[in-house]
């Protein structure tokens, strides 16, 4: 991919100089993908190209409610490349359970969006803890040592995303608005599986019924499972004296059904991993 930046005084000197930088891009290079550093998900461009660049840093709660940021996006033009994305300072300490539950709420958004959001990143990925220049990262390392920080344990919830069936999903519950969630199916080693992730961004523990329709086969208990992220406070962080305070725990989903009672723990975010025969279905909760 070729990344353009250009910074033009005049709205419309600046739509005739990308066309004519795109369209000779496009005649010689034909398989370029070319991204505008202009955000297009609230309004069209008023330039060609084939993805725009999205970034966001910002506190946990804004982040959280950004969750639903493309859902109105046009479904014409290009598509979204979220390139950089990570709440900081305050609300993120050196990679806090706070922000990485603000973080998986907007991930949610992304994933049901994904008919327009092509690709998203979380940045920085690396940072040397003798050399720290921005904060927070996903991974920290020194030369011997290194640890995941709650952001990057996060993002491990979403990496069957790519290639997956999303489903419709509806939150009914008087705490739907500290609630966020997306359903998917995908498949591992010719199993499927349907998943449903919810972030409880708020202090109470939420107890909830999953209700699953349109399942053409019944749902396997023995192999389903549930994933949790989550701690006894909301600023807790990793360390290299304590790596794995914040971590996601897996155990078996022993009550797996078309229909169960799950309970989320306050400032938590949940994976229900529910085992099937086939992945054509339709997800309600």
């Amino acid at each position: 991919m070729l990344r353009l930046e250009m910074k033009i005084v005049g709205k419309n000197t600046t739509s005739v100089i990308s066309c004519k930088f795109y369209n000779a891009i496009r005649e010689s290079y034909p398989d370029i993908q070319m991204i505008s550093n202009c955000d297009g998900s609230s309004k069209p461009l008023d330039h060609p190209a084939d993805l725009y660049d999205f970034h966001v840093y910002t506190d946990s709660k804004t982040l959280f409610n950004m969750k639903g940021t493309f859902d109105k996006t046009s479904r014409t033009g290009p598509k979204a490349f979220v390139s950089e994305y990570a709440v900081w300072r305050t609300d993120a300490g050196r990679g806090s359970l706070l922000g990485s539950l603000a973080e998986a709420a907007f991930l949610t958004g992304l994933e049901k969006n994904s008919d327009i959001v092509q690709m998203a990143s979380y940045a920085p990925l690396f940072v040397n803890d003798n050399d720290q220049t921005w904060n927070p990262d996903a991974i920290v390392f020194n030369s011997w040592q290194q640890y995941g920080t709650p952001s990057y344990w996060m993002q491990k919830f979403f990496r069957e995303s790519s290639g997956a069936m999303i489903h419709p999903i509806t939150i009914s519950s008087s705490y739907s608005g500290s609630l966020a969630a997306s359903a998917i199916t995908w498949q591992d080693s010719g199993n499927s599986f349907l998943k449903v992730k919810i972030v409880n961004f708020g202090p109470d523990t939420v107890s909830l019924t999953i209700s699953v329709s349109g399942l053409q086969v019944s749902i396997n208990a023995l192999g389903s499972n549930a994933t949790v992220l989550t701690s006894s406070n909301v600023k807790d962080e990793n360390s290299f004296s304590n790596p794995n305070k914040v971590v996601p725990v897996t155990s078996q989903l022993r009550n797996a059904a078309e229909q169960m009672q799950v309970t989320l723990a306050a400032h938590s975010f949940s994976s229900f991993d529910l085992a099937l025969a086939q992945s054509e279905l339709v997800a309600e909760m």
